[in-house]
């Protein structure tokens, strides 16, 4: 007998009748002798739902009010869930996060996991039942609701799955697995049997939006083996793990794309100590990460600074680089908000040379300009024009051998 945490998201728990066909798929794992942990969202649209009937009231709701109100959407899933199971002759208890003791710190709509309390689900499986718990959500040390941001019924799953000493935690959505890109963008992208844990880190903070970054970083730290497939059709999806001897190491796993990306660039700084520290330290007292940084030193003695941040940050950023730029003697303040990021990502990397070059070739045949580039062990990054990123992502494709079938 194994014990197994199953994850199914928004969509997969859409209706009455997806929620019954998750029911059927939990009874027949359960029927089979394993132990289930259930971890599922809110339906599909319940929270934006939830999210604006907030908004009508105030611009900016009460952080605390707005975790009580946004956790009730997992509430209402898990009751249906359970109700569905036990018409189908399967035992189960819902549990919210609070029942569980998912204890957070006090961050309320971004809480970050502290500890679980397993006692009430293990009693519940040890009675037989399969334990539906609330995704999303918990409770800090005043026992005040809290929730983990967008995406965080994957870290409740994943948490979950360490602190029970799951044998694998499943990831059931909309797709099937992880892609070597998104098919959207390349028809002929492949889904991918196994992946890495830095691999998929990688893709995830790069732009794959398969798994929140927080549930791949907790599943790393713990080793807990993460499953991605589909809710709606069969197959083995895509598992994440740690490197196996046994695994063939491809020389490029995926290749990420992010289209929610700025550059600025503060020109003619005096190239002096502590100078990027007064740039960069406004932006980051805003709230505003920066990702990529590079700086030019000039004949003359200055610098210019260029960096990026989200693109829904590139107004802020701006006005306040403006309000730096005198105090710093700067020249002047420019920037972009049509560009995109485009990524290679593979443990190959490590035991390849001239990835980059072949890179970069690729996309001067394609007349694609590189405005910036960043690289770590297991990846190369470029910033290139917003217009360029279907060509850009199809020729790497090509070039790197990534094709599968074309997806229908």
């Amino acid at each position: 007998m194994a014990r197994y945490v199953f994850k199914f998201g928004g969509t997969s728990v859409g209706d009455a009748k997806r929620i019954k066909s998750v029911a059927e798929k939990v009874k027949q794992a359960h029927s089979e002798g394993h132990e289930i942990i259930v971890v599922v969202s809110a339906m599909s649209g319940e929270t934006n739902r939830l999210t604006a009937l907030a908004g009508g009231l105030l611009v900016k709701p009460n952080p605390r009010e707005m975790d009580v109100l946004l956790s009730t959407g997992e509430q209402v899933t898990i009751a249906l869930l359970s109700m569905a199971l036990g018409a189908l002759g399967c035992p189960a208890e819902s549990f919210t996060g609070g029942q569980v003791e998912i204890l957070t710190d006090s961050v309320h709509s971004k809480a970050r996991i502290k500890d679980i309390g397993v006692a009430a689900i293990q009693n519940c499986l040890k009675s037989g039942k399969v334990a539906v718990v609330a995704g999303f959500q918990g409770v800090n040390e005043q026992g005040h609701i809290t929730t983990l941001g967008r995406g965080g019924s994957d870290t409740t799953a994943v948490a979950l799955a360490a602190k029970l000493k799951a044998s694998e935690c499943y990831i059931y959505t909309d797709v099937d697995g992880v892609y070597t890109t998104d098919p959207r963008v390349e028809p002929t992208a492949r889904k991918m049997d196994s992946i890495t844990f830095e691999e998929m880190l990688e893709m995830a903070s790069l732009g794959s939006k398969v798994l929140q970054i927080r549930a791949v970083e907790f599943a790393g730290k713990y080793n807990v083996p993460l499953r991605v497939l589909s809710t709606f059709s069969e197959g083995n999806g895509t598992l994440i793990t740690y490197e196996d001897d046994g695994m063939e190491r491809a020389l490029i796993s995926g290749i990420a794309f992010n289209r929610d990306e700025a550059k600025l660039t503060i020109n003619g700084v005096p190239d002096l100590p502590g100078v990027a520290s007064k740039i960069v330290g406004p932006i980051a007292a805003n709230n505003i990460e920066i990702d990529m940084i590079i700086q030019n030193i000039a004949d003359d003695e200055t610098t210019d600074f260029t960096f990026t941040v989200h693109r829904n940050d590139y107004h802020k950023a701006v006005a306040l680089l403006e309000e730096i730029k005198t105090s710093l003697s700067a020249k002047k303040v420019s920037g972009d908000d049509t560009i995109v990021k485009v990524s290679l990502v593979g443990v190959g990397m490590r035991s390849h040379s001239g990835i980059a070059s072949k890179m970069f070739d690729v996309l001067a045949s394609e007349g694609i300009n590189i405005k910036m580039i960043s690289t770590s062990e297991i990846k190369i990054s470029v910033v290139i024009d917003e217009k360029h990123l279907e060509a850009a992502v199809r020729a790497l494709h090509k070039s790197f051998e990534l094709a599968g079938r074309p997806v229908l």
